[in-house]
This record gives C-alpha cells, sequence and structure tokens, in this order.
C-alpha cells in the first residue's frame, strides 16, 4: 500500500508504480484531515483519474473528521496542532502535536486493519502486515523510519532509487503534473512564509480561512476554553508570535533563498534534458555521458 499525500513524493510513488517502474500497488489511502487545500483535492482527482484507475490501483479516503471545526468546537475533543505560543513571562514555545496521530495515522490504521480482515478489537497475528510505501526522498532521509506497528512494515522506495525531490517534481513535470501542490493543512503551523503568502496571493478565500481560524485560536483549542482551561498564553499559527494578518509574511527567508537557487539550477537541467544534451551536468545524467535511469525516458 501506498501512504497517500498527494504531494510530490507521493505522486511520484504512484506514479512509478502505475508505469511498472516500481512493483504494483495494490491501493493507496489518503487520510483527509478535512481542512487540505482546494489544490490538493484536486490534484487527488487527478491522480486517481489519469494514473490510479487506469492502472488498477484503488485509492481509499479516509478520515477521522474535521480538524478545523474540530478546533472549533466546545464539545469535541482536539488532538492538538503544534501552536506557536507565546507565554506570559516572554518565553516562545509549541503545544503538543497530536493532530498527526489523530487525522492521519489512526484512520489510516483502522482501514489497513480492516483490509487484512481484522479490524479493533480483534489482534492482528504475528507475521500478518501491509508493505506500506512512504514518500520520502533521499534529502529528507532523516524522516525516515518504521511505524513502529507490527501490522504496518514502512518502505521507502525513492531511497532505493536515490530520488531527491527535485528528481521527484522534474520527473511529475515530464508526466504533466508539474503543478503537483504541497500536501498540509490550511493552517499548519509549519508553514513557511512562502506558503502563507501563496495562500494570501493565490487563494483569497483559503486565506480568509485561516486568518479567521488563527484569531479563533489565540486562548487555545474551543473546548480547553470552554472547561476554564485556556491557554496561560496566546497561540498563534505564525511563529513570529503576530496575528497571522499582519505577520511578516513578504520577508524571503534564508531558506527560501537557498530554494530558489537550487531553482536555477532544476530549470537549466530541464532544458538540457529537453535539448537532449547527454553531456548535461544534472541530476539525470553526469558529465561522463553515461546512461541514468533510462526505464523512465527522462535521459538518455
Amino acid at each position: 500500500m501506498l501512504s497517500l499525500g498527494a504531494g510530490v513524493q507521493s505522486t511520484t510513488c504512484l506514479l512509478l508504480a502505475a508505469e511498472g517502474h516500481l512493483p504494483k500497488l495494490d491501493f493507496a489511502i489518503f487520510a483527509d484531515t478535512g481542512w487540505e487545500p482546494k489544490s490538493v483535492y484536486s490534484h487527488l482527482d487527478r491522480i486517481e483519474r489519469e494514473i490510479a484507475v487506469p492502472a488498477g490501483i484503488p485509492i481509499l479516503r479516509v478520515s477521522s473528521g474535521n480538524i478545523r471545526a474540530d478546533a472549533l468546537d466546545p464539545g469535541h475533543r482536539f488532538a492538538s496542532m503544534p501552536l506557536h505560543i507565546k507565554n506570559a513571562n516572554g518565553e516562545h514555545g509549541l503545544t503538543r502535536r497530536q493532530c498527526t496521530s489523530e487525522y492521519k495515522l489512526k484512520p489510516i490504521k483502522q482501514q489497513v486493519r480492516r483490509l487484512l480482515g481484522y479490524p479493533h478489537p480483534i489482534r492482528v497475528p504475528p507475521g500478518v502486515f501491509v508493505e506500506q510505501w512512504i514518500g520520502i526522498s533521499v534529502d529528507e532521509v532523516h524522516r525516515a523510519k518504521d511505524s513502529g506497528i507490527g501490522y504496518m512494515r514502512n518502505r521507502h522506495p525513492l531511497l532505493d532509487l536515490g530520488y531527491t525531490r527535485a528528481d521527484c517534481q522534474r520527473l511529475l513535470r515530464t508526466r504533466g503534473f508539474g503543478q503537483t501542490p504541497k500536501s498540509a493543512c490550511l493552517g499548519c503551523p509549519f508553514h513557511g512564509n512562502q506558503q502563507w503568502r501563496a495562500l494570501r496571493d493565490e487563494s483569497p478565500d483559503e486565506w480568509r480561512d485561516v486568518v479567521e481560524f488563527d484569531a479563533a485560536i489565540r486562548s487555545g483549542n474551543a473546548r480547553a476554553t470552554a472547561e476554564g482551561s485556556p491557554l496561560l498564553g496566546e497561540a498563534y499559527l505564525h511563529r513570529s508570535l503576530l496575528p497571522l494578518s499582519i505577520a511578516p509574511i513578504d520577508r524571503v527567508t534564508s531558506h527560501e533563498w537557498r530554494s530558489r537557487q537550487v531553482d536555477v539550477f532544476d530549470a537549466v537541467a530541464d532544458a538540457e534534458m529537453e535539448l537532449g544534451d547527454q553531456d548535461g551536468c544534472s541530476p539525470w545524467s553526469c558529465r561522463s555521458g553515461a546512461p541514468v535511469r533510462e526505464d523512465l525516458g527522462l535521459a538518455a
């Protein structure tokens, strides 16, 4: 199975399996938090229609609820997001991150158990498991780890292939999926300035949505506040500890400058590939002119 976030790396895994460059997948699972960007849902529909269905790979959509609605519902138990906190003494911190476990891992585990024929609370026998593909590229190797769950054994096919994120993006561009979005909740506190700007400038409705949410969680989630246990400090979506509406999202961080520089080299590599330059210096072919990944039809 593929853990399908519908971002760059997991879309690449789906594509490689559909084209036969990786083993055939039995299914892919998309865990829906209920608060993904519209671009992610549109992309998911497209890859299901154009990649998964023709290859006979079912995409199963699962959910534990709507993370935004749950955070603002005083009657709902909420798995906390990693909000940026400004304490009364001036110190900064993050609230516990429970959202991934609740809204991503939990529904995936429930679906896997059902597919194996051992829904909770039935115990899954030893030796019965799924091989779960995780889309982690070599520039994120530090994120690769085992699931810690006996009936789900992780595999990282992009690491086996030596793919970087840039490699994945280039492959997707050659197949017409160059606009593959980044998969993350609209109001994820881990967003960088570039992602916040993109929301503001390209998706005004979604920008208003996250600005409203940011203002609503200043004292923490609604249930804790209703029960008389608000935060002692203040919670924010942006790391500047300012309301998102006035946060300094137009500041270009050093990380973003570095990524822009990489984009320049990627553009050169793309041009070389289109021109058929066999001696170009790119991830697909080195200056030796030796063939690289001919089976994907990307370099000769």
